[in-house]
């Protein structure tokens, strides 16, 4: 493209249309600074933006992970306290983050308000050059010495700091910490070796001198690299990133560099321990794990990555298959797979769940596993269907928590900050129909395992194994060192430390002068919600077709009216969703029917879709739904797969179902510190309705309790794998007597094919003639409970009853989340308190109110805290603006963008729940007229003692306190 305009002070090289992505990526280079620009045009009009800085520690103090927190608290231009939180609350942003990876940083925001997009600009862009960096911000998001009461010297000192809280929270998941142990052995002697977040042990080492020189070196243009997504014109941004920027700066004459790993020349084996609440004969994870070549060479990264799908795609795939029956562990290790974003590439494999003494018998499987399949090879049709799988993730418009823009952006990130070839890591189509010939060879496969894996000296076998005196020890050692620093301490040295705690909190309690940022106001919020265009058919199977821009896939959902359920359906209803599209079909086994999926669509899956209707928390609408996507070639055998799956699963593979349980079991337990903010506001919220009592069953820690319950009765006795069986089959049979529906998202020029096809598939399906609705007993009482677990922090929650529906009052509690969050949560709970997050928010489906804190060192006090927001909130003056932050954020979620597919079945299902256009405009309204005096009224009625709902997940270590406050201790 000749006509594409560059400003003068950067550099066109080259652009390329990506015609799989309907876009075109256009490369610059700053002339002065070397700084590159990789814009990616799209007539989209969600503009994305991201700066990107290679940025390489060189031990686990955390280095870059504070410096990221740090650069977003106040810069030159825009010298307040916190612009990052405050542009949250002042924006429409579709997106606002910053990630510290491995060997990179990033800042990346999306809007597709162009005010709003340029106000963004101007203010990440300062706060990435030109950022302040006050040691008090550094002594807030990264670490300071503390008295435990703050102005008393006797007191205990105590390390304090969000990234600190942060980090204790992240090493309390046995995946993060078998990935940091699996890498510092695979890398002996690079960047990688490090915990880039930094550990817990060692954050405190870090000094503010350490983290200004890092800065320096690290965050210059000549380190940078720009990227940018939408309508937006190139040369457009350019010209801010020169005024604002680069002309300030000249070019660096070192790089930042990332060395290769040193090579083993002989397989290593390494026995490490993880933090357990108890030891468990098997409670041992067992990873191989093989470096291999730098994955900014294109033809490396992608036989990798196609060696990887055939090896361990899905439950058929060779690997896999042998990893998933072996009675020597319970499941395929979380870490299965290939890494690839880091400069040189490492694959892994293994199994959890593993008697320790059992780890070499693990390793010998695996090696023995990958020299079968050299010698024996693997069918074309499976090599083939890999392929297929790779040109429909390349196809697919994403949609999810990342706008589509920036996940393009992210999928080229490491290749740019490694001086790669960006446009051909976007543009696959040349590397699959490569690769189309390559795998035409029935040696290509063989020879890329042996020459990857089995001649690779370069392997680690680590075996991660429980220790149930490991935190208690670790404890220890903090407490020893914390006491050893006291005693060296001079009375002078003291009472710095109690007049560093005073100024951190006096400039914690700062009213900054907001009006020196930019922002958007209620007068640049959309007017109206969009509408989407769909067709609907009747008929026995009645369907609704969407017309959307879907870049050649067809999205296709099987929607079923849940009937009604006795006590053992329901639950199970979850457990059958996860299992009906893993099993076999008719004749075809387990195995066969992944094979199937894979050769014709981009997957097959169940959910269930459940919402209270709107008159009625306790009354409920819900739908089972069986959904899948393909090519538009392949619309004919998705439709047939999908309709064979509801009228044909099996549930006779009595080995199959316990190794899916155990699998599911795994991963429930891993996700605890995760997510245990959701965990505990489930618990919360669980007495307040029928639905939100069943979503803890199911989905809450009491959930993860049922998952652990029946992998154990499963092990012990095949009669509990019957007795599931046959409560799947009687779902099965309801659900095929029930009302069905069919929703179809494509492409318009593809509607009447598609028609075609799919009625003539679906014209057996049998006809609904269940009129019985599901339902749940109601719910209506309270709780006090504490989860117990492994984890150096807590989650706290407190739920209130409150309003659902049509209610007047459900407006103005879905603005106070936001506006308690703002004005004083995130202050308390993560500034002063010291978590990675808190907040609150309204649930209107389960009509409750929910605070919460993440990754939490504290407990009680936060519980005092969300009171004292309430108290806040009554008998303070509030402001006007203060209210438009609020309601900004509420209108900004509701207007998130999402894929194309996604937005129109966001549509069909809001609509199939009872809340139509005209409800969900009259709402919206509603929201922007909400009133302080509104808010206030809501608190006063709602967030009241009789109302309260309280729950924690915490560790171990607290139980003593918790029973003396009257709380109802559970464990898993």
């Amino acid at each position: 493209m000749t006509n594409i305009k560059a400003h003068p002070a950067f550099t066109f090289l080259r652009s390329e249309f990506i015609d799989a992505l309907n876009v075109t990526v256009q490369e610059f280079e700053h002339t002065v600074t070397g700084a590159k620009h990789f814009h990616i045009a799209s007539e989209n009009d969600e503009n994305v933006f991201l700066v990107g800085l290679k940025t390489v520690p060189t031990d686990s103090c955390g280095v870059a992970h504070i410096l990221e927190h740090t650069v977003l608290c106040g810069s030159e231009r825009f010298p307040v306290r916190d612009p990052f939180f405050m542009m949250i609350r002042r924006s429409l942003n579709t997106f606002m983050n910053a990630f510290t990876s491995s060997d990179w940083t990033a800042y990346p925001f999306a809007s597709k308000n162009k005010k709003d997009f340029h106000n963004l600009l101007d203010v990440y862009l300062d706060a990435v050059f030109f950022s302040r960096l006050d040691p008090l911000d550094f002594s807030q998001e990264g670490h300071r010495l503390e008295f435990a009461e703050p102005e008393n010297t006797e007191s205990d000192l105590t390390f304090k700091g969000v990234v600190f809280n942060e980090m204790k929270g992240a090493m309390s998941s046995t995946t993060s910490v078998l990935w940091q142990t699996l890498t510092k052995y695979l890398f002996p002697n690079n960047t990688y070796h490090f915990n880039s977040g930094g550990e817990p042990t060692d954050i405190p080492d870090l000094s503010y001198d350490d983290l200004l020189a890092f800065y320096r070196t690290h965050y210059h243009p000549s380190n940078a690299v720009f990227m940018t997504f939408g309508d937006i014109p190139a040369d457009t941004l350019q010209e801010e990133f020169e005024a604002k920027v680069l002309s300030r700066f000249e070019r660096l004459d070192t790089q930042v560099t990332v060395p290769n790993a040193k090579r083993y020349f002989s397989p290593v084996r390494v026995e490490e321990g993880y933090a357990a609440d108890e030891v468990k004969e098997d409670g041992s994870h067992v990873v191989v794990g093989w470096l291999l070549g730098e994955s900014t060479d294109l033809n490396q990264q992608f036989e990798a990555q196609l060696l990887s799908s055939v090896l361990l795609d899905n439950s058929a795939s060779p690997l896999r298959r042998v990893l998933e029956n072996s009675d020597l562990g319970r499941a395929p290790s979380p870490l299965c797979g290939l890494e690839d974003s880091n400069k040189e590439m490492s694959f892994m494999c293994g199994l959890e769940g593993v008697k320790k003494e059992d780890a070499t018998k693990v390793e010998a499987l695996i090696i023995s596993t990958l020299e079968d399949i050299a010698e024996k090879g693997v069918p074309q049709e499976s090599v083939d269907a890999m392929l297929h799988q790779l040109e429909l993730s390349q196809r697919e418009i994403g949609g999810g928590g990342y706008p589509y823009g920036l996940q393009l952006i992210l999928a080229g990130l490491s290749t740019a900050v490694h001086s790669g070839d960006v446009i051909a890591q976007l543009d696959l189509d040349p590397v699959i129909e490569a690769m189309r010939e390559k795998v035409q060879d029935k040696n290509y496969i063989p020879s890329l395992i042996k020459t990857l894996l089995l001649s690779n000296a370069h392997r680690v076998t680590l075996t991660l194994s429980p220790d149930d005196a490991l935190e208690t020890r670790r404890n220890a050692a903090e407490k020893d060192r914390l006491s050893k620093i006291k005693s060296a301490l001079s009375d002078e040295e003291k009472q710095r430390i109690v007049e560093q705690s005073a100024a951190l909190k006096a400039r914690q309690s700062q009213v900054d002068d907001m009006s020196i940022l930019p922002k958007v106001g209620l007068e640049d919020v959309p007017a109206r919600l969009p509408e989407y265009d769909n067709q609907k058919l009747a008929g026995d199977l009645p369907i609704t077709f969407y017309p959307q821009g879907t870049n050649g896939l067809v999205y296709q959902q099987l929607v079923i009216d849940l009937p009604e359920l006795d006590e053992e359906e329901i639950a199970y209803l979850p457990l059958f969703s996860s299992m009906m599209t893993e099993l076999g079909i008719g004749e075809s086994d387990y195995l066969a029917v992944q094979e199937r999926q894979a050769q014709v669509c981009g997957g097959l899956g169940a959910s269930n879709s459940i919402r209270a209707t709107i008159e009625d928390r306790q009354s409920l609408n819900g739908y089972f739904i069986l959904s899948t996507k393909a090519l538009v070639p392949n619309v004919k055998a998705m439709s047939e797969l999908l309709k064979d799956t509801m009228l044909s699963v099996r549930f006779d593979e009595v080995a199959r179902v316990k190794e899916l349980v155990a699998q599911r079991r795994a991963r429930r337990e891993q996700s605890i510190t995760g997510q245990g903010h959701s965990l505990a506001m489930t618990a919360a919220s669980s007495a307040l309705s029928g639905l939100a009592a069943q979503q803890e069953a199911w989905g809450g820690m009491s959930g993860i309790r049922s998952a652990i319950a029946l992998d154990d009765a499963m092990k012990a006795s095949d009669d509990a794998v019957h007795n599931v069986l046959a409560v799947f089959a009687r779902l099965h049979g309801k659900l095929l007597k029930a009302n069905k529906q069919l929703l179809l998202v494509a492409e318009p020029q593809h509607e009447a094919a598609i028609l075609a096809d799919v009625r003539v598939i679906f014209t057996d399906l049998p006809v609904g003639t269940e009129v019985s609705k599901f339902a749940l007993k109601p719910v209506d009482s309270r709780v006090k409970l504490a989860w117990l677990t492994s984890t150096q922090v807590s989650f706290c929650s407190k739920a209130f009853r409150t309003e659902s529906g049509e209610h007047p009052d459900v407006a103005a509690l879905t603005v106070l989340g936001g506006f308690l969050r703002n004005g004083f949560l995130h202050r308390a709970i993560r500034e002063q308190g010291g978590a990675y997050g808190g907040g609150a928010s309204f649930d209107g489906s389960t009509g409750s109110f929910r605070f919460y804190s993440y990754r939490d060192p504290r407990l009680t006090e936060t519980l005092a805290d969300f009171d004292a927001s309430i108290d806040w909130m009554l008998n303070e003056e509030h402001t006007e603006e203060a209210l438009e932050e609020a309601i900004l954020g509420v209108i900004g979620s509701m207007d998130k963008p999402g894929s194309p597919a996604g937005e129109a079945q966001s549509d069909f299902y809001v609509q199939l729940h009872g809340r139509s256009l005209a409800y969900r405009e009259a709402f919206r309204a509603k929201i922007l007229a909400v009133t302080i005096e509104q808010l206030k009224q809501v608190t006063k009625t709602y967030l009241v003692k009789e109302n309260e709902n309280i729950a924690v997940v915490t560790s171990t270590s607290k139980r003593a306190e918790l029973e003396a406050l009257g709380f109802d201790i559970q464990t898993l």
